[in-house]
């Protein structure tokens, strides 16, 4: 290795940390909405940064950074939840509906519902929470997520429709639910 490659490749390494310092608040946002859970979303961006880091040669010049982190902490997420399933230990998921959150214990009603929101989110299929997460939440175009995600454009909006379809089915339910003052 010459001495203009370790420059160009500790160039990059502090443009990844850099900008991976700026982008931790959404990293952490989007871990969180895929493993329901913050010790899980904080393990999971800990990883992602670190795997970032010691690999930051993998960044390429025009590539977004925020596109390729994303991709970064979706991997480790599926790695997470592949080495879960080996161990048949609880899921982020089913852990994260054990205990309510201090805001579903508010007693305010939009808040309620808002619990209700994300718990729905957790319990869809972690292929089509991450495409909602990353489109909806994160303001991601669908060629962004798709990028993200590693699969075409198609697939994205397949996925966020698919979402989208299971969310209003179970809103519509747990409306019906509360017109009527029964909770299932």
């Amino acid at each position: 290795m010459t001495d203009e490659d370790r420059r160009t490749g500790a160039a990059v390494a502090d443009f990844v940390r850099a900008g991976m310092a700026a982008q931790l608040p959404r990293l952490r946002r989007f871990a969180l909405g895929l493993t329901g859970s913050v010790e899980d979303a904080d393990e999971v961006v800990q990883a992602a940064c670190e795997k970032a880091l010691s690999g930051a040669e993998r960044w390429v010049a025009g590539m977004r950074l925020d596109s390729w982190l994303y991709r970064v902490v979706h991997t480790v997420w599926l790695d997470e939840l592949r080495r879960r399933k080996r161990r048949r230990n609880l899921t982020g998921l089913e852990e994260a509906m054990e205990r309510p959150s201090p805001s579903a214990l508010s007693g305010v009603e939009a808040r309620l519902t808002l619990e209700e929101v994300r718990r729905m989110i957790t319990e869809l299929p972690s292929e089509q929470r991450a495409a909602l997460l990353l489109v909806c939440v994160e303001e991601m175009s669908y060629r962004e997520a798709a990028a993200v995600l590693d699969v075409p454009v198609g697939t994205v909006m397949s996925r966020l429709a698919r979402a989208r379809a299971q969310l209003a089915e179970r809103l519509g339910k747990g409306a019906g639910r509360a017109a009527d003052g029964t909770r299932g």
